[in-house]
């Protein structure tokens, strides 16, 4: 069962915060009447101390909420580390990437219900990109390929975008982290995309073949985007599960801090770089 933390969080926040303002409000109000009263009797100083002591519940909440308020706000509405957890992008990303994704590039959202507060940019062909699938809780990372209203197409290893071939330039070889794969760089809007297709063997000639992934032909509609990964034969995208609406936006990736494959490595800081 997949957890869904941001509503985890909000609700924690607003719980604590009400558990505050009803203190501050009623409770703190009561309790120092009660020492008045008892102060004016002269009751004894661990009566005083037993009527002046919060109860657990409203010392907890008192206690978290500061630190919860400030990590919801930070988390919704600023920036929110990932990791990543497949190579669906390499080369560029890896399993085991930790990324940091700004949570205010394409607005500010209302946390776990997506709906746009304040509209500032809007996705851009190559961005990298944090989002919800449709029908699906878990969060994927792909790059932006369709803007509302594209129509895109992708065959024998080239991406059509409205008519218009994107400029491809095949590089060949091999890249460092994971070999078995074939290179090539694309031009998008945005950014030069790195992009590899998997190398294999077919089985009836026996010989060396290159799996570009899903082909087809998609019409983006309104109001949603057309997302792929970068290691287009060895990634589950748009091609497979459709367009991703605009309320299922959760950030911009913008830059790789940390690389931690397995809980039995030790991190390493060396791949840290800013995302293209």
């Amino acid at each position: 069962m997949d957890i869904d933390f941001p509503l985890i969080l909000m609700v924690a926040t607003v719980a604590t915060g009400l558990i505050a303002l009803a203190d501050k409000v009623w409770f703190a109000r009561q309790r120092a009447a009660r020492v008045a009263a008892l102060e004016e009797r002269l009751a004894p100083v661990a009566e005083l101390a037993a009527a002046e002591k919060e109860p657990f519940l409203i010392e907890q909440g008192k206690s978290f909420f500061p630190v919860l308020a400030i990590v919801f706000v930070l988390r919704s509405f600023i920036a929110e580390p990932f990791q990543i957890p497949s190579g669906s992008m390499e080369p560029g990303l890896v399993k085991g990437d930790f990324i940091l994704v700004s949570k205010f590039h394409y607005g500010l959202r209302m946390p776990v219900f997506g709906n746009t507060l304040v509209a500032i940019d809007e996705p851009r062909r190559g961005d990298v990109m944090v989002f919800f699938p449709p029908d699906d809780p878990r969060y994927f990372i792909k790059r932006v390929i369709g803007l509302p209203g594209d129509v895109i197409e992708y065959r024998n290893k080239q991406l059509t975008i409205n008519g218009e071939q994107v400029s491809t330039q095949e590089l060949g070889g091999e890249p460092p982290y994971n070999p078995q794969k074939y290179v090539a760089q694309e031009k998008l809007d945005s950014a030069d995309a790195t992009v590899q297709w998997v190398v294999g063997i077919d089985r009836r000639s026996n010989q060396k073949v290159v799996w570009a992934g899903p082909e087809g032909r998609w019409e983006v509609p309104q109001g949603h985007y057309f997302m792929m990964g970068d290691n287009r034969g060895n990634s589950h995208d748009s091609r497979g599960w459709g367009f991703v609406p605009e309320k299922n936006i959760v950030g911009k990736a913008v830059a790789v801090w940390m690389h931690w494959e397995s809980w039995t490595d030790i991190p390493s800081f060396g791949r840290n770089k800013w995302i293209n």
